[in-house]
């Protein structure tokens, strides 16, 4: 079954260089942007009783379906996912890292005996 693009919880987004993505905000079809799962446990019809307007938007044609062995498409987007996931805690310990921040003077300590005079920093 192509990707429902009625779905409750499909999402396209369209980036400044064209391209587009299309996805299940669950993660639910592991061969987006083609397909949805036959029988998804999650799809719910969009939302609209009317209270508001739809607006025609610009839709952008899928490309087309690879040509590869979809089990061989899934095993080398589960490699990126894992690439990604063990990269995570590095990279988010440095921003978190960055972000502390530097350590001064304490008001209870000693201050340093350079000669000059220093302020409080109360």
């Amino acid at each position: 079954m192509t990707m429902r693009e009625n779905c409750r919880h499909y999402e396209s987004r369209t980036y400044d260089n064209g391209e587009t993505a299309r996805f299940c905000v669950l993660d639910l079809a592991p061969e987006a942007p083609w397909r949805c799962p036959d029988d998804c446990p999650k799809f719910e019809v969009s939302a609209n009783d009317g209270s508001f307007e739809m607006g025609s938007l610009e839709t952008t044609p899928v490309e087309d379906e690879p040509d590869d062995d979809p089990d061989d498409i899934a095993a080398v987007l589960r490699d990126a996912e894992e690439i990604v996931n063990a990269g995570e805690p590095e990279i988010v310990g440095e921003f978190e890292g960055a972000s502390r921040p530097k350590r001064g003077w304490k008001f209870w300590k000693k201050p340093p005996d350079d000669g000059e005079f220093h302020m409080s920093q109360r």
